[in-house]
């Protein structure tokens, strides 16, 4: 019988809500007091981390492929892969996470589009090799992280990580921007393209095929082996995405939102919105 992958759920002992930078021995240590999943073993992030290697090496497991990292790699993990520890770690190194809800709150909307990891992380492979700027980045966190004055440290912190993110990204496309079938890559922009401009009048996934002059099933078969998600999944999660950006800008009413997202009523949106969150929307903008 196959065990079933648990889903882990952003979880700081320092009391962190919505990112923490943490030392691998530290983070062994704090599981090792409190066990609440095996790292080692096959498990589902519902946040964004970093894992960056400081020295040594060894492999780390991603969405099922193995991947060999030293120091100087850099192994972006998105909401929703898998991911596991090899049993024995030989390598030393720190494990950044952050919410969607922190790069939603503090990102530009240009740099989420830039990082295309994020969202389709199927664009770009997971691994990016050989930065020179992880030791810098890290010393620079470290050192604001430390600083006693907490006089907008929340927003200086993104800013450097953000920074990081786009000079990973751009290292990242300059090795792997031919992985992906040409055709795939340019059909899913397009349908990318289609989703923003018109998620609030459709989300029905046959209309998206017809106006790409494809069938369902190929704009299906695009959609996954982009972002591992189902074309009807992907709409769905942009229009939650969507509607997580309109809750968190403050300047709308529920029913503004709803009319937004394309609800003609509240209670349509509430429903849509609980069951891919788990949380109300009145819940989740207090949660924030």
């Amino acid at each position: 019988m196959l065990e079933k992958i648990p889903n882990i759920s952003f979880n700081s002992s320092e009391g962190a809500t919505d990112i923490e930078f943490l030392r691998l021995s530290e983070l062994f240590s704090r599981i090792a007091k409190n066990p609440t999943h095996n790292p080692r073993k096959l498990h589902r992030l519902n946040f964004f981390a970093l894992l960056i290697v400081t020295s040594g090496s060894g492999t780390h497991q991603v969405d099922l492929k193995r991947y060999a990292i030293q120091k100087g790699s850099v192994l972006k993990i998105a909401k929703g892969q898998v991911h596991a520890f090899e049993e024995s770690l030989g390598y030393e190194g720190y494990l950044v996470i952050f919410t969607e809800d922190f790069v939603l709150k503090y990102f530009s909307e240009s740099t989420i589009n830039f990082i295309s990891q994020l969202y389709n992380y199927h664009i770009s492979q997971p691994l990016v090799e050989n930065s020179t700027f992880n030791d810098f980045f890290l010393k620079q966190i470290l050192e604001e992280l430390q600083t006693k004055d907490s006089y907008a440290k929340k927003e200086i912190i993104s800013k450097m990580l953000e920074l990081y993110l786009l000079k990973l990204e751009r290292l990242a496309h300059s090795s792997n921007s031919d992985k992906l079938k040409k055709e795939y890559f340019e059909h899913f922009v397009n349908f990318k393209n289609l989703v923003e401009r018109n998620f609030s009048t459709t989300r029905n996934a046959k209309q998206y095929a017809e106006r790409l002059s494809i069938t369902p099933k190929h704009l299906n078969t695009i959609v996954k082996t982009v972002t591992l998600n189902t074309t009807k999944a992907f709409i769905d999660q942009y229009v939650i995405l969507e509607a997580k950006r309109a809750i968190l800008s403050g300047g709308y009413s529920l029913k503004e939102v709803s009319y937004q997202m394309g609800f003609d009523e509240v209670t349509n949106f509430s429903k849509f919105f609980k069951k891919h969150t788990g949380l109300s929307p009145k819940q989740y903008k207090f949660t924030i």
